[in-house]
């Protein structure tokens, strides 16, 4: 039988300050910003993938009337989210996070071979980038 689910669609973190995390993701990250609404959420274009960036505070609340027919939602917490990154880009990452004044956490390699960088969002939010052959992919 054949596996409906083929991959993950959007990855949600978050942060209760959207102007910096706007900066943070779209700015140092480099993402594509998408949409923003308000100070609810933000999404940014990742691959073939969506970050969606959203202020727990303002997720769950009651929808008002006319708003879309989803779910209130949020979460407390830090987070994590991996970034794929070829493993001849993560110097050059580590570079351009470092310039941003973003602290590396770890950087080490897995026993698969596969290089990790971790580092923090704004909201801290435990970031990662990571060699596809991480996960044999």
């Amino acid at each position: 039988m054949a596996q409906e689910i083929e991959g993950v669609l959007e990855a949600a973190l978050y942060a209760s300050d959207l102007d910096t995390a706007e900066h943070f993701y779209g700015t140092v990250l480099g993402l594509e910003r998408i949409a923003r609404h308000d100070d609810r959420h933000i999404f940014f274009r990742c691959g073939q993938t969506v970050v969606l960036i959203f202020n727990a505070d303002e997720t769950v609340k009651t929808a008002s009337p006319g708003a879309l027919p989803v779910p209130p939602h949020g979460a407390t917490g830090a987070g994590h989210l991996c970034f794929r990154v070829s493993g001849d880009r993560l110097d050059d990452m580590v570079a351009k996070l470092t310039a941003a004044g973003v602290a590396i956490e770890a950087d080490f390699r897995w026993p698969t071979g596969a290089r990790s960088i971790y580092f923090r969002d704004p909201a801290g939010n435990s970031l990662e980038c990571a060699e596809p052959k991480l996960w044999n992919l």
